[in-house]
């Protein structure tokens, strides 16, 4: 399974997912897409199989992967304080891909019945998520 983790600003949320996943799934393809290079760095160093940065390469590798994980920001249009292009959300929301999104509710977008929780649970929750697919085949 090949599975594209996607985050900017600093990578912050990303890395963690990165490190996360190699720690349960260690022979997972993981490929870093960062809206910036910082981003794709951060992701790359906890251990990310290959990255690349930026709209396009967003845009070329969001249907080419089996799995898109994040935070609901990378379908939100100018998400991530406006590093989400439309071109990127529209590419990650057209992927055939499953997208498992991890509810971060900033600016002016709330999630209506999904309870509030630490971020660490919730990426624990959605490497949960990842390996059971992983079993499952």
């Amino acid at each position: 399974m090949r599975i594209a983790v996607i985050d900017g600003q600093g990578g912050g949320i990303g890395r963690h997912i990165v490190e996360q996943l190699r720690k349960r799934i260690p022979e997972l393809e993981i490929l870093a897409l960062g809206t910036n290079a910082l981003a794709t760095g951060a992701m790359l160093r906890a251990g990310a199989t290959e990255g690349a940065s930026g709209e396009s390469a967003i845009c070329y590798n969001a249907g080419r992967v089996d799995l898109i994980v994040g935070s609901v920001a990378i379908i939100t249009v100018y998400g991530l304080l406006g590093e989400i292009t439309p071109l990127m959300a529209g590419a990650i929301s057209d992927s055939k891909a499953d997208k498992l999104l991890l509810p971060i509710q900033r600016g002016n977008i709330q999630l209506i019945g999904v309870p509030r929780a630490p971020l660490p649970h919730l990426i624990e929750a959605l490497v949960l998520e990842v390996e059971q697919r992983v079993k499952a085949g």
